[in-house]
Order: C-alpha cells, then sequence, then structure tokens
C-alpha cells in the first residue's frame, strides 16, 4: 500500500463530543500506518483545542496538550482558523499586542491562519478528514 497525505479538519472541542479525540486517534493511526500528515486545521469549536489554560482532572487525558505532542514529535502544523478563534476567545500572543490584550491563552504549538490555508491542503492532500 503506497503512502498517502492526509488533511484532518477538526470542528469538535476538546472535551464534550468524540469528535477531537477520534481525530487524535485516527491521526496516530494514519503514521503507524506510515501515512503523511500536512496539517490539522481547527475550525468552529474544534479552535479551543489550542487554549493552553485548558486544565483537566490527573486521570484525564489531557488532549490540547497530547496535540502539541503529536505535532512536535511528527512535525505536523496546526493551524486555527482565526475567525473562529477569535470569536470564541482563543487569541495569540501577537492578536493580543495588537488588540492592545494584556494576554493570550493559544498554545505557541498552534499557528492562527485564514480558510486560504485548508484550501490549499485540501488542493495538494491526497486525502481530508472531517471531525
Amino acid at each position: 500500500m503506497s503512502s498517502l497525505t492526509y488533511c484532518l479538519v477538526v470542528t469538535g472541542p476538546h472535551y464534550g463530543t468524540e469528535q477531537a479525540s477520534s481525530a487524535y486517534l485516527f491521526a496516530n493511526a494514519l503514521i503507524e500506518k506510515g501515512h503523511q500528515i500536512a496539517q490539522i486545521f481547527f475550525y468552529r469549536e474544534g479552535v479551543v483545542n489550542a487554549n493552553k489554560l485548558v486544565s483537566p482532572a490527573n486521570d484525564e487525558f489531557d488532549l490540547p496538550k497530547a496535540w502539541v505532542t503529536l505535532a512536535k514529535k511528527h512535525q505536523i502544523p496546526l493551524h486555527v482558523c482565526v475567525a473562529a478563534a477569535l470569536r470564541r476567545g482563543i487569541i495569540d500572543e501577537q492578536q493580543a499586542k495588537e488588540q492592545e490584550m494584556d494576554s493570550y491563552n493559544m498554545a505557541p504549538e498552534f499557528e492562527l491562519s485564514g480558510l486560504g490555508s485548508l484550501a490549499q491542503a485540501m488542493l495538494t492532500c491526497s486525502r481530508v478528514v472531517q471531525f
């Protein structure tokens, strides 16, 4: 079987639905099978996966931290829809400065980007899978 390049679109939050956790498990399965992940794009409620202030109980799986670990280990870009993020109070350091806010909550491993980056991935990836 030949290796494919995937783009994953995560539209579910880190907790409360299975969308984000299913996407995470799927990403790991793809890597185990030798496939590549070109990017993971967080959209709609999925943008809350980028919140670095999430603090689950000790006996719960820390999905936002797991995304960061996966991305670092396999050099996978983590893109966050800027419009969806700002609507939901997810803001990076640069946006916080531009909007004269005194703090930010987006983990630095995630990158704010527009839908253009998702469109580009859809044109270049073998498969796009939405969760």
